[in-house]
């Protein structure tokens, strides 16, 4: 019996690829202009600062996507005053937020799962400050009964301590928990080593009606994935009534 559905955040509530990209020309064009870096070296020392914090933090942990790190270190590695690190972190994630929109059927999918009675959650990679912000201009944080993210657990999915706080928070059996994302290491198998019941959110490539593989569901649209959830569930209270 299902009890509580967890989602990812990006690329799964909303398209992060679309929204960064956005936030990552207005990065370019800021460097470009303020800083007299051509984009291409722009790029280069975007990916070299990537490295470095990766190697400094140690990789597993929510500190490799703080922006305010990242651009830190570009900016040490360029050899440029570091008082531009907050202006840079601040132009990337605002204008990534002013870009992102929910992903289709998204709201519907938590407002009719909550209307079922199911308990809402999010399990996300990242910082909690500014995973909280996408999940406010999304309007989906009124929605959600819990947060877990990387920050909090110290620990990046698919580490069996970070689904271990999402079935605590979950409140249920693992088996009763549903865990939708777009990542098949890190959603898809994490979850299933965790002993809940994942879903591969799949826009791009996935079938056009929710398709279970190897016990694995695959959908395109989140909205399909309340429709089906919401068929189990009335499928359990038909038995339980012949019982």
């Amino acid at each position: 019996m299902i009890q509580a559905v967890i989602f990812d955040i990006d690329n799964t509530l909303y398209d992060y690829d679309a929204a960064h990209a956005v936030a990552f020309q207005a990065l370019t064009e800021y460097a470009q202009h303020t800083l007299g870096v051509d984009p291409e070296t722009f790029e280069a020392l975007h990916q070299r600062a990537n490295q470095l914090l990766q190697a400094r933090t140690g990789g597993d942990c929510a500190a490799i996507h703080n922006r305010l790190l990242r651009y830190q270190i570009l900016l040490e590695e360029l050899g440029q005053p570091i008082l531009h690190a907050p202006v840079m972190e601040r132009l990337y994630w605002n204008t990534l937020i002013d870009a992102a929109v929910p992903s289709p059927g998204a709201l519907v999918c938590l407002e009719q799962l909550r209307q079922a009675g199911l308990r809402l959650g999010v399990g996300t990679d990242m910082t909690a400050d500014w995973q909280y912000a996408k999940l406010e201009r999304l309007n989906l944080l009124p929605l959600l009964d819990f947060v877990v993210t990387s920050e909090e657990v110290t620990q990046e999915k698919p580490g069996a301590r970070f689904f271990q706080l999402c079935r605590e928070k979950a409140g249920c059996p693992a088996s009763a928990c549903v865990f939708v994302g777009d990542n098949r290491s890190k959603d898809v198998e994490g979850a299933k080593r965790a002993g809940m019941r994942p879903v591969w959110y799949r826009p791009h490539s996935g079938p056009d009606a929710p398709l279970l593989v190897d016990g694995v569901l695959e959908v395109r649209r989140l909205d399909s994935l309340s429709d089906y959830l919401l068929s189990l569930l009335g499928a359990n209270h038909e038995k339980e009534d012949v019982s």
